[in-house]
């Protein structure tokens, strides 16, 4: 399997940040590890493996990253005015470096003419994160994978509300966006999987409630809610992953 190491400053967060690519070509995909996790979890946990019939045919490329859930959403003791706005400026490093990067090596690898959309991924915090990026940003990214995500701000900012925190709490944004908004547009012609089980460690509520909402605003999305015996862990994950990936990639 073909990587690439990148260790890079960015501006938006005012430190270096590494990360990982996985892949020789192929669609743009882009990695968000579990909560605290490294760009490293990717391989360390066996993801990389996971996804190597994708990868190493060249259907996908994989670029893993770094997050910022340790001064952000896990933080839970620091003042979250500030920790809020630290995870906005992860998602403008995502946004405005690390996202285009990828665009531009999918091209080059490719021979595209013009930029892809990336297919956000992620489990647990990771999926939060993933949905949230896709819903904010569907001009960039093109449809979700997310495992066992929450889809509320609450679960790291507790009750404290601000329009920081509004706009990064997908269950409170949703219900309320317009139904004329030019997003409908892109949420109407992509592939959304959001799925969670309902075993040891996991909390559906608010993928049911997400349903809901984006049902209710005629957005198509595949919400899959697995078995009692489907557990918060890496391998239930696996799984998921192996059977998700050709509806994603059809």
């Amino acid at each position: 399997m073909e990587t690439q190491y990148f260790k890079e400053y960015s501006p938006a967060l005012g430190r270096e940040m590494e990360c990982k690519l996985y892949g020789h070509k192929g669609r743009p995909m882009l990695f968000i590890p579990c909560q605290d996790g490294r760009f490293f979890d990717f391989e360390n946990y066996h993801m990389a493996g996971t996804l190597a019939p994708w990868i190493e045919s060249g259907q996908v490329m994989v670029l893993s990253i770094d997050t910022m859930d340790a001064e952000s959403w896990s933080d839970k003791g620091g003042d979250p005015y500030w920790r809020i706005r630290r995870y906005e400026q992860w998602l403008d490093y995502i946004v405005g470096q690390a996202g285009p990067m990828l665009q531009h090596i999918a091209c080059e690898k490719n021979g595209w003419d013009s930029l892809p959309g990336i297919i956000p991924f992620g489990c647990s915090l990771g999926a939060t994160h993933a949905v949230n990026l896709y819903l904010r940003h569907p001009d960039l990214f093109d449809g979700c994978l997310a495992l066992s995500g929450i889809y509320t701000a609450s679960y790291g900012f507790g009750d404290y509300m601000d329009d920081v925190v509004y706009r990064n709490s997908p269950v409170d944004y949703m219900a309320n966006f317009p139904a004329d908004h030019p997003f409908m547009d892109y949420y109407r012609a992509k592939k959304e999987v959001i799925c969670c089980g309902q075993g040891d460690w996991e909390m559906p509520a608010t993928t049911w409630r997400l349903k809901e909402i984006l049902e209710q605003k005629g957005i198509p999305v595949w919400v899959d809610l697995w078995g009692h015996d489907v557990c918060h862990d890496w391998p239930w994950w696996y799984k998921q992953v192996i059977y998700y990936m050709p509806y994603l990639l059809g």
